[in-house]
């Protein structure tokens, strides 16, 4: 490895930090709107499946 590869970053300003605090924020909640879903989803399937046997 280099030396600028590991070379420490910056502190961030707190304008950046707020910034970056809210697009993690935003990528977090896209993740979890995904995840429920995905839940709902699967949730539907297996009541479905539980319908046709009856």
């Amino acid at each position: 490895m280099r030396f600028n590869e590991i070379a420490p970053q910056k502190p961030l300003s707190p304008e950046q930090a707020r910034l970056k605090s809210m697009k993690d924020r935003v990528k977090r909640d896209q993740e979890a709107v995904k995840a429920e879903r995905a839940r709902q989803k699967i949730k539907a399937g297996q009541a479905e499946l539980i319908k046709i046997k009856r």
